[in-house]
């Protein structure tokens, strides 16, 4: 069982990112991810969210606001993930060269034109909501299968759902032509659907998903 922060600082209606480009062996490898990493022994999740932040960005931040916390059984196919979402919007400090990634600014609006994972593409919009939600997310061997999560509002009440990839999926029959937004590009970003990481074909610089038929141009720099 491993614990965890996963972090989003906010500012000016953008949320930092980090691209994972740059590790071997990175599992998230060409995913765009939030900051945050495991909790110390005897380190509270606050802490680890504020050290993590630092590390990985050079800003300071302070108040960290719990969003979430969600449960990733058997996420590396080994250990049960246990991640606790926060959301930062006090910070100081200049950014630094992260060995983590390549770290960036995004409008919040294009957040989902990343290439994330699916999953997350899914509880990404709901760390701007007022409430709070306690989260399963079930991949199998790196295939997002299916979510369930109650939220908590602020006034008390509670609300439950659950949905498949596929249902998700169905769901979006409608896919615009291309991302509006390529902040940075690398070989690697050619090689999986950007909206369901699934196998894809290339023809004439067209990069077209096997599984739901997303329609892309090739990632010219």
């Amino acid at each position: 069982m491993k614990l965890a922060t996963l972090c989003y600082v906010q500012h000016n209606n953008q949320t930092l990112m980090i691209h994972r480009v740059k590790k071997q062996n990175d599992m998230h490898q060409g995913k765009w991810n939030g900051l945050g990493g495991k909790l110390e022994p005897g380190e509270s999740p606050e802490a680890c969210a504020v050290r993590e932040v630092f590390e990985e960005s050079g800003l300071r931040c302070g108040r960290p606001r719990l969003r979430g916390f969600i449960t990733f059984p058997a996420f590396d196919q080994i250990d049960d993930w246990y991640t606790f979402l926060y959301t930062f919007d006090e910070f100081e400090g200049e950014l630094i060269d992260s060995a983590e990634g390549n770290l960036a600014w995004i409008d919040d609006d294009k957040l989902l034109d990343l290439n994330l994972w699916p999953g997350d593409r899914v509880f990404v919009p709901w760390i701007f909501e007022e409430s709070i939600f306690s989260a399963n997310f079930i991949y199998d061997k790196g295939e997002f299968q299916w979510y369930e999560v109650t939220f908590y509002g602020v006034d008390g009440t509670t609300s439950y759902e659950r949905r498949s990839h596929a249902e998700i999926l169905a769901a979006h029959k409608t896919v615009p032509a291309q991302p509006s937004f390529q902040p940075f590009y690398t070989p690697e970003d050619d090689t999986y659907c950007w909206l369901c990481n699934g196998p894809v074909d290339k023809h004439h610089c067209k990069i077209t998903c096997l599984t739901c038929g997303f329609v892309r141009d090739c990632s010219d720099p």
